[in-house]
């Protein structure tokens, strides 16, 4: 009997997701594992990593997170380069919004879940089961599986240590590229409010100050788009 996780597009999500892992990883990311609604697939993921079974087999910083807020525990502790890997159904709002976050603090996001999916985009990587309701996820063996597909792909990634070599990208127009004239948006978090017209946010990971005068009064934790370091609006949470 085949499993709705080996389902093609499943395999070639899994591959795609375990050379991204693999490589932050390499880099020195912790992976940061959430899954508020469904904790024993959280805290299973992270034991996978940090507990490898298989002997020879690197042991990978991996925590699970548990917290009646998850935005301000994940913000103490989360760094640029990190891993935030979320278990759980596509209406969990607190999932949601702790993956909105991701372009603000510089980290590489996964969302592995069975049931509807999630909006395209919500995460970097989207490891789904279609074929199990998601009532029903915590007690298949689909999500399981799936976690357990992407713990050992990551290894195989490892074994073949020209595969954790970022590609490098072209920056011959670097001198030439303009934030401006480019259109160019970022998401940023609001870190604080410094006076009726500034604000230091959270930019890619970096605290930076920006202009808030086209917007309404920020508070810390708002999320805004940023463009030529002005916020230009506020970006609706998840």
């Amino acid at each position: 009997m085949t499993t709705t996780a080996t389902a093609p597009h499943v395999a070639e999500d899994l591959a795609t997701a375990a050379l991204t892992v693999a490589r932050r990883f390499a880099n020195g990311a912790t992976m940061w594992c959430v899954s508020p609604r469904w904790p024993e697939h959280g805290r299973h993921l992270a034991v996978e990593f940090v507990h490898p079974v298989i002997i020879g087999k690197r042991a990978l910083p991996a925590i699970h997170v548990e917290a009646t807020d998850l935005l301000p525990a994940l913000r103490l502790v989360v760094r640029p380069g990190d891993l935030v890997v979320a278990v759980g159904p596509a209406d969990d709002g607190p999932v949601r919004n702790v993956l909105q976050r991701a372009e603000p603090w510089g980290v590489t996001t996964a969302w592995l879940g069975a049931g509807p999916r999630p909006p395209a985009g919500s995460a970097d990587h989207i490891l789904w089961v279609d074929d199990v309701a998601a009532d029903l996820a915590t007690r298949s063996g689909d999500v399981v599986l799936l976690y357990h597909l992407l713990w050992e792909l990551t290894h195989v990634v490892f074994e073949h240590p020209g595969l954790l070599q970022e590609s490098p990208t072209c920056d011959a127009d670097a001198d030439a590229y303009c934030v401006t004239c480019s259109d160019e948006g970022n998401v940023a978090e609001v870190m604080h409010v410094l006076t009726d017209s500034s604000a230091e946010v959270r930019l890619a990971g970096t605290p930076t100050m920006v202009d808030v005068t086209l917007v309404d009064p920020v508070r810390p934790g708002d999320l805004v788009l940023v463009h030529a370091g002005i916020a230009i609006t506020l970006v609706a949470e998840a």
